[in-house]
């Protein structure tokens, strides 16, 4: 049997739902017409992403105290899992920071 036959697509779609996370919306034609549309759904993504960090780090931090507590229904593998999805999203949403804030810099360096 060969093994390159046997590999299946990437599904990103599943990738994303077993991460928890959701797709955002596909732009639509009236959103890229107004820049001020654009604008507020930037600023909807952006609150929405750090919305779910900040729950991912709640959960993460409740499973913890189960753990400690010796709650037999929460394994310590899941809390495991938890506390690096919690860490994953606040190291994106960290560089994200940075990034933008490197480009506001760039931009306002910009001579006219």
């Amino acid at each position: 049997m060969n093994p390159i036959s046997s590999v299946k697509p990437f599904d990103f779609a599943a990738a994303v739902q077993r991460a928890g996370l959701t797709l955002p919306a596909a732009p639509t034609a009236s959103s890229a017409k107004s820049t001020r549309a654009t604008e507020a759904s930037f600023q909807d993504a952006m609150a929405s992403a750090l919305q779910a960090v900040s729950q991912q780090q709640h959960e993460a931090r409740r499973l913890q105290r189960e753990v400690q507590l010796d709650n037999p229904t929460v394994s310590l593998e899941e809390t495991m899992v938890a506390m690096q999805k919690a860490q994953i999203g606040f190291q994106t949403a960290l560089q994200v920071r940075n990034r933008l804030v490197s480009a506001y810099s760039e931009i306002m360096n910009m001579q006219v």
